[in-house]
């Protein structure tokens, strides 16, 4: 097949363009590289299967030629900083809703077959069924960053109903693992760097939410979309996570262990009354993922404190 992957370059895009590539996929990368970087990509440089185009998905330019003759696109081009979504706005409207449409624009013009696009817990705000099943209502989040996507999903699904394309949905839970450049752990780990006694903790640390390694992100997504390829329907929603949960207190204590570190001090920065990081900040999030289970077989391999343990591990070993 021949493959677009928008944010290909980024950390879920290039873990994803490297399975793609290695099932023998024709993959052309397209990235602004404001988040994403080049290394994450380096094995495919000089491969003549991989073409990367370094473009501005908010700007409609040459690169939606390449769009022409593709079996499928999986946009996952994203401001991925949930916490600047509430303090610049702009940003995720720009980068996440304008880069959208533009990518659906092409899909349409160039007669793309089929979009799979990477949405977010966060569409859920704060659900009152937990663990959350797709068809939950009403759909009200709490942060730019989750509305955006939400507006998004929205896009797609009418877009699906007007022109002859077919799009899959996949919301995931924090998704961790080499390569990542932000979230908590890396955020743990930088501030540990810079000072091994004591840690600054957003939040009261009882937040509780579902973290997903990235190679059993990437195998949900890989399942779906050959499930996809085969159903007859246009449009459908897929939850994407974790079987359990961990609290950000036990993160901390897992990169403090994994560090090595004793006796560190931790100091919690709440920002809300009832100890969220942030205004925006979801206190729990936990996924029902019996959707995905029954329809492709797939079920994660880790657990969410396997998953920030093996995580912690490996951005150590690559931190400069």
């Amino acid at each position: 097949m021949r493959i677009v992957v928008t944010g290909g370059a980024g950390f879920v895009g290039s873990h994803l363009v490297d399975k793609l590539r290695t099932q023998g996929n024709h993959i052309i990368v397209i990235d602004n590289l404001s988040s994403g970087r080049t290394e994450n990509l380096s094995q495919w440089f000089g491969d003549p299967m991989f073409d990367f185009v370094r473009a501005d998905l908010k700007e409609p330019a040459n690169w939606t030629d390449v769009f022409k003759d593709i079996d499928a696109v999986y946009h996952y081009a994203a401001n991925p900083e949930v916490r600047v979504s509430v303090t610049n706005p702009e940003i995720h409207y720009r980068e996440n809703l304008e880069s959208t449409f533009n990518v659906l624009e092409a899909c349409r013009r160039k007669s793309v077959p089929l979009l799979a696009f990477a949405s977010t817990s966060t569409v859920y705000g704060e659900p009152k069924v937990m663990p959350t099943p797709e068809d939950y209502m009403p759909l009200e989040p709490i942060n730019i960053y989750g509305a955006v996507k939400l507006a998004c999903e929205v896009l797609i699904q009418t877009y699906t109903r007007l022109y002859p394309m077919r799009s899959v949905v996949l919301r995931y839970a924090n998704i961790i693992g080499p390569r990542s450049t932000h979230g908590v752990i890396s955020d743990f780990i930088s501030k540990l760097k810079a000072d091994r006694d004591q840690l600054e903790i957003l939040g009261d640390g009882t937040q509780t939410k579902s973290y997903l390694y990235i190679e059993d992100a990437i195998e949900a997504t890989l399942r779906i979309g050959r499930l996809f390829e085969r159903e007859e329907g246009s449009y459908d929603v897929y939850n994407v996570g974790s079987e359990d949960q961990a609290n950000v207190k036990e993160i901390a204590d897992d990169v403090v262990c994994g560090m090595g570190l004793e006796n560190v001090e931790y100091v919690f920065r709440p920002a809300t009354i009832d100890g969220r990081g942030w205004p925006g900040d979801a206190k729990t999030m936990f996924l029902d993922i019996s959707k995905i289970k029954n329809r492709t077989g797939w079920r994660p391999k880790h657990s969410s404190r396997q998953a920030v343990a093996r995580t912690v591990r490996e951005l150590l070993s690559g931190f400069e």
